[in-house]
């Protein structure tokens, strides 16, 4: 049986120690609108992407994953917001070069990403918002799924 449909996840099991803003929050623009345009001669208007299952705009931010256990380019991602107005990422903190972030209603898609040598499983990672964490909120690396599997329990 395959899963087509998003899975909703745990924050903190995507990303127990953590994630954080680089950058800014940009639109997704649909290529093919902007292609069929082209053809046509016409200016593309508005071309940004709508959530096929929402049909809300969809934003992008990229996001460093603060697991210090990753592997090599693993470390950043992309997730996808839906939401009719641009979200605003959390504030910068004095002193941290990236803004530490909570994503809400996470959501994650598995897909095929075959552009190297070998296919791969990918991960899409979606949501419906975005905040900044409270105090004690996200997991230390104490109290992620690695503290359980040092004290034995499956």
């Amino acid at each position: 049986m395959a899963i087509q449909q998003r899975m909703r996840v745990l924050f903190e099991d995507v990303f127990p120690e953590g994630a954080f803003v680089v950058g800014e929050v940009e639109p997704v623009e649909d290529y093919e609108l902007i292609r069929a345009a082209r053809e046509t001669g016409r200016e593309p208007g508005d071309v940004q992407t709508r959530d096929k299952v929402t049909e809300k705009r969809v934003w992008q931010v990229r996001v460093v994953d603060g697991d210090s256990m990753a592997r090599k380019g693993q470390t950043e991602v992309v997730v996808k917001i839906g939401a009719d107005q641009q979200p605003v990422p959390p504030p910068k903190i004095e002193g941290l070069p990236f803004r530490p972030v909570m994503f809400e209603n996470l959501t994650v898609t598995a897909w095929i990403d075959d552009r190297g040598n070998r296919p791969n499983i990918a991960w899409s990672f979606r949501a419906d918002g975005m905040r900044a964490p409270k105090p004690g909120e996200v997991a230390t690396p104490s109290k992620g799924p690695a503290a359980v599997s040092e004290m034995g329990a499956a």
